[in-house]
């Protein structure tokens, strides 16, 4: 256990080098920061086209920008930039690069550790072990660290952790209403504005890799139905090539009825434009991927299909939840606050793997047998509150 430190800095440094989503789940643990020290001014550095999701955020004073491959100009433009310019850096994930951004900034440092799941397999202890040498320096430049448990522990109390130390008593960190912060929406391009009438139905099928993808003929059984109840679907996607093609033969499988009630935005809004077309929706229905959390952070009906990934783990916060853990492990349909969470079936969900094949390419059994009447059940559900 940490001993309780009295620090009070002047300035913070919050450090999120990964993906927007990433960025997303951080703002809990600035919020409760600002509780703890209201008159500080907090900055925060990720990477470059990473921190839309900051946007507004009335907590940080500025976001710092870099590639997430710098050159050596840029390296040393951050050095000077950053050059102990900082009370406490909160390195919010386990990487090596971003411990050394926080070595860099800060006179004092909190971090997140990097691990594996615990084991009983000998390859499972070596691993953890060959880990534990690995975050050795990391710990020794630390006032504080937190270590990931990828099952048990939710991301989010994973970050707020990270304040333990400044608590005298852990728990006061979840005795309150918890929240994530959405951005400040943008308005909507009127191109697609004019296309969109109430109520309608967000739905965002393209995860980042493969093995998070539910069957497009699902997708087809799904949107049909939202369309026969009236409702208006708005697919929305990444500007990726491979989230394109997918809205691209989802709408291929649609009748031409069907079609004519369905908007497609892929690739057309920001974060914070993609914001404000959440929020004015009835409900949303996505995979295991950041605009899930987004649509969640918005308050709205979120229904959330995973497969591989634990929603102990990764699940969307129900906003104003208590407590450190909203999900089970394994429920074939959970719902906690405005989110709803759907697993297939299966003794091996969650795997935590990359699908059945444990590759970005792979396609994952468990979604495959999560039927869309489980979906359609858990969005009537959603809809009819």
């Amino acid at each position: 256990m940490t001993a309780f430190s009295i620090l009070k800095p002047k300035k913070v440094l919050f450090i999120a080098t990964r993906q927007i989503g990433d960025v997303l789940v951080t703002t809990p643990l600035i919020s409760k920061a600002r509780e703890l020290w209201p008159d500080a001014e907090f900055h925060f550095l990720g990477y470059r086209g990473k921190l839309d999701m900051l946007k507004g955020n009335p907590d940080i004073t500025q976001a710092i920008e870099t590639s997430d491959r710098p050159r050596l100009k840029e390296y040393l433009s951050l050095f000077f930039r950053l050059f102990q310019r900082y009370d406490l850096a909160v390195v919010t994930q386990p990487s090596d690069r971003a411990y050394l951004y926080g070595l860099l900034a800060a006179r004092q440092r909190v971090g997140v550790l990097g691990g594996h799941p615990q084991g009983l397999t000998p390859q499972d202890k070596t691993k953890k072990s060959k880990s534990d040498k690995q975050n050795a320096w990391k710990k020794a430049i630390c006032l504080h660290t937190v270590d990931v448990d990828y099952f048990a522990q939710h991301v989010i109390t994973e970050k707020l952790g990270l304040l333990a130390t400044f608590y005298k008593n852990k728990q006061d960190l979840f005795s309150k209403p918890i929240s994530v912060t959405a951005p400040a929406g943008d308005p909507i391009t009127p191109s697609i504005a004019g296309q969109l009438h109430s109520p309608y139905i967000v739905v965002h099928p393209g995860p980042l890799t493969a093995y998070k993808r539910w069957p497009l003929s699902y997708w087809q059984i799904l949107l049909t139905w939202i369309v026969k109840q009236g409702y208006q679907v708005v697919l929305s996607a990444s500007p990726a090539k491979q989230d394109l093609q997918l809205n691209h033969d989802i709408l291929s499988l649609l009748d031409a009825e069907t079609q004519k009630n369905v908007v497609n935005t892929a690739g057309l809004l920001t974060i914070p434009q993609a914001g404000t077309l959440i929020r004015g929706a009835i409900a949303y229905v996505g995979v295991d991927t950041s605009i899930t959390h987004l649509a969640a952070a918005c308050n709205i009906p979120t229904i959330a299909l995973f497969g591989s990934t634990p929603p102990t783990n990764f699940g969307p916060w129900p906003n104003g939840f208590i407590g450190e853990q909203p999900y089970q492990l394994r429920s074939r349909t959970q719902t906690v606050g405005n989110v709803t969470i759907l697993q297939g079936p299966g003794e091996c969900v969650p795997c935590r793997k990359a699908g059945c094949e444990d590759r970005a390419s792979s396609h994952s059994e468990c979604l495959d047998q999560l039927e869309p009447t489980q979906v359609i059940a858990a969005l009537q559900s959603a809809t009819q509150e």
